[in-house]
């Protein structure tokens, strides 16, 4: 590999805390959920890295070296030799930083020529802002799971590890502050609302630390009692901070 390397470089902030999102450099299934579905990463020294996009393409290289929740080295390169960009001929160098505003991911590629740099940029550009929105997408996905959990312990259990203490939760018949409220709320809808769910419907739309969900109600005999939105908004801390719900007329 060139020592002399070209350099390309570029940071992306993430609102989710570091360990979490270091866990999309360990995890096979985390890893493919932004790079591509069939994607794998053995998070060892010397373990294969293989990426497959979207559009079939397929990169491949070995994890160099890690420090848990720091820092992972790795190798890339595309199968294809048309691509110009053997497997494993150029490094990628990623740091994890906690910031105030959450994660700051700062990424280093070293390309053997100023060319093949600037053919990557745009890709980073977007793989890592896809990056960011994956990793938040997780708390959002849980708030159904403690909104319908019926035993108090094991709910106030989630909602702990999901909303931050003074989360805020406004809809047409809630203006509540902080966790024990919510919880309250929660546990009163589960006693004079027997048997209700709350369901998410279709896709999330994420950006950047806040989502917008379609939510629905169900009824005990099936029938969908009401529909609507919600917006989410994270802390830093990867938690959810604010939820304002709307629902449809």
């Amino acid at each position: 590999m060139n020592n002399n390397a070209h350099r390309l470089r570029r940071t992306v902030l993430i609102r989710a805390p570091r360990a979490l999102v270091f866990k999309y450099f360990t995890d096979s299934a985390r890893f493919a959920a932004w790079w591509g579905a069939g994607s794998t990463i053995d998070p060892t020294p010397g373990g294969a890295v293989v990426i497959r996009y979207p559009n079939a393409v397929i990169a491949s290289g070995r994890v160099e070296s890690i420090a848990p929740d720091e820092r992972i080295v790795m190798t890339y390169g595309y199968e294809n030799p048309a691509q110009g960009i053997p497997p494993g001929s150029t490094r990628v160098t990623i740091v994890l930083r906690e910031v105030a505003d959450g994660t700051e991911l700062e990424l280093v590629h070293e390309l053997d020529t100023a060319a093949h740099r600037e053919q990557h940029e745009a890709g980073w550009r977007y793989q890592l802002s896809v990056f960011a929105n994956v990793v938040a997408r997780e708390q959002h996905e849980r708030w159904f799971t403690a909104w319908n959990e019926p035993a108090p312990d094991a709910r106030q259990a989630m909602l702990e590890t999901l909303v931050e203490s003074d989360v805020r939760f406004h809809d047409d018949f809630a203006a509540i502050r902080g966790l024990a409220e919510l919880h309250g709320h929660i546990g009163a809808i589960h006693v004079h609302m027997r048997g209700m769910r709350l369901e998410r419907t279709g896709a999330a739309r994420v950006c950047q630390g806040y989502a917008l969900l379609d939510w629905q109600v169900r009824a005990p005999d099936g029938q969908v009692a009401g529909r609507g939105h919600k917006v989410f908004e994270l802390a830093p801390t990867g938690r959810i901070r604010r939820v304002i719900g709307f629902r449809d007329a």
